[in-house]
């Protein structure tokens, strides 16, 4: 067994403790590794799909310098990925964005993980399914 020490926010600290509280565990550890290997399942799924078609949710904080505009462009440049977004504000500084792409498992993944990284992201999260054939309309 492996120790690692990480950092988290207060915010996602108190989340985590709810987890903690609502499910029974008996040490944050046992929910960390337990939501660690659901995220490794999750990501299991489509692995083995060559194509496929996501929903990118992600909030984020649209004064931080210049992340709309990052994000709008990176958008620009993987349109092909990209089938149709919906942009919510939510209050005065933080928006929701659902995107749903679809096409090559990997380059889905690899788009998601990108914009879920960035910083100004508060919360992301990329759901994946796989398809035959992702040029299918």
């Amino acid at each position: 067994m492996h120790r690692v020490t990480i950092t988290v926010d207060d915010d996602l600290m108190q989340q985590i403790d709810s987890v903690i509280a609502a499910r029974g565990y008996q040490s944050r550890s046992e929910a960390i590794r337990d939501l660690a290997r659901a995220g490794l399942q999750q990501d299991a799924v489509a692995v083995a799909s060559p194509n496929c078609v996501a929903a990118l949710v992600y909030i984020y904080d649209h004064d931080v310098r210049q992340l709309p505009q990052k994000l709008t462009n990176f958008f620009h440049d993987h349109h092909v990925l990209s089938v149709s977004t919906l942009h919510v504000h939510l209050d005065h500084g933080r928006c929701m964005e659902v995107t749903i792409l679809r096409g090559p498992t990997a380059q889905v993944r690899a788009f998601g993980e990108h914009i879920i990284a960035e910083r100004g992201i508060y919360y992301g999260r990329l759901f994946v399914a796989p398809m035959e054939d992702a040029s299918t309309n």
